[in-house]
């Protein structure tokens, strides 16, 4: 990911970052590889200066600046060699073409290696294909995902979502499951304190995720148009179809049922927008394990969620949220729909959720990856 340095102080604009600088005391030293950008200014997350330290790799904007990254490629395996004896372990994300030349030099050179998989690649590149002419990108994409499995064979990996795991689950090397909680075990919500929300009166929806085609952003418009005027949706999160969210919105004549907020920081900002809420809204196409339902489940919200991708996996089967099928507005009005009216099953989520939150916060999550390195890293 891309980092910027500004008067000493480093920062990421990717919240994750939060979960893999909190790894210490449980390891010595985190060393982030990442893209140093030449940009003025600060990214959202400042990394923390203890701990952890930044070893810069040559910019390029993105995956798809292939002369950059081109450009970029022999710089990074330099820097990446010269740091290779001061680290036990390399945790790699991928598949992309950087990640995958870093770990064949980490493992030519005999590192322990870890990889990290978030998402389904073939998916995330063609929900963020630059227009048409970069069609060709969704086999190179393929090829990708099918190298990072062969690696996979043999090196531990970290996986987000069952669906995603049971495809890296081919070989002889163990596999982690589950997402990056964000939420310290300090920022839960009460039981008590979620079961007291009235529903009898105003009933407010949120929604969290990136605007664009994999996440389906136009189907809320439909449902909120399908629920009684009571209801209305908060959506949090920016991306390349806000302004068609917010033409559909005005074309519905939604505007006071709807609030598009774009993007809300990750900490205690977005906790507020949790807990002002009722319920949670999910209508992505394609998901592993969302960082959003922890969100959702520690605030005390049930939920109510596509049955798409590791979804029903990371609701337990349905049994920490309402699923329906994806792009059905009606079955997603009829689910919310029976959140409010059924007080018994708003409960049985509402604790069901709350008790998987508490079981997998923050710290339950870097206890488990910490223990999941120590377990599989080879003595040499």
């Amino acid at each position: 990911m891309p980092y910027r340095s500004d008067g000493g102080v480093l920062t990421a604009d990717v919240p994750v970052i939060r979960f893999i600088t909190s790894l210490p005391p449980r390891v010595d030293e985190v060393v982030l590889f990442g893209r140093l950008d030449p940009a003025p200014g600060r990214f959202t997350y400042e990394v923390p200066g203890e701990h952890v330290r930044l070893v810069p790799l040559p910019f390029y904007s993105s995956i798809f600046d292939l002369p950059g990254m081109l450009r970029a490629m022999p710089g990074s395996v330099r820097r990446f060699l010269a740091e290779l004896p001061n680290v036990d372990g390399i945790w790699i994300f991928g598949p992309n073409p950087m990640s995958i030349v870093l770990a064949l030099v980490a493992l030519a050179k005999r590192k322990q290696v870890f990889l990290g998989v978030r998402q389904d690649y073939p998916e995330y590149i063609a929900a963020r294909l630059p227009g048409p002419r970069w069609r060709w990108a969704l086999p190179v994409a393929n090829l990708l995902e099918h190298a990072f499995r062969l690696i996979a064979r043999r090196v531990p990996t970290t996986v987000e979502g069952e669906q995603i795991a049971a495809n890296y689950r081919r070989g002889r090397a163990p596999v982690l499951s589950g997402g990056f909680s964000m939420i310290r075990r300090a920022e839960l919500v009460s039981l008590d304190e979620a079961l007291a929300r009235p529903w009898d009166g105003e009933i407010t929806l949120v929604s969290v995720g990136r605007i664009d085609a994999e996440k389906n952003p136009l189907l809320m418009v439909d449902i909120v148009a399908g629920l009684d005027p009571r209801f209305r949706l908060v959506v949090v999160g920016d991306g390349p179809l806000m302004e068609d969210m917010r033409g559909a919105v005005a074309a519905r004549r939604l505007a006071d049922r709807i609030d598009l907020l774009g993007y809300v920081q990750n900490g205690e900002p977005l906790w507020s927008v949790y807990r002002a809420s009722h319920a949670f809204l999910h209508v992505s196409l394609t998901e592993g394990h969302p960082m959003v339902f922890f969100e959702a489940e520690s605030t005390g919200l049930p939920i109510a969620a596509t049955d798409v991708g590791g979804v029903s996996a990371a609701l337990g089967g349905g049994e920490r949220g309402l699923l329906f099928p994806p792009r059905d507005a009606p079955a997603a009005v009829a689910a919310v729909e029976r959140l409010a009216a059924e007080p018994e099953l708003r409960e049985r989520l509402i604790r069901a959720g709350m008790a998987h939150a508490e079981a997998h916060t923050m710290e339950a999550r870097l206890d488990a990856v910490a223990k999941f390195f120590s377990t599989n890293t080879k003595v040499r």
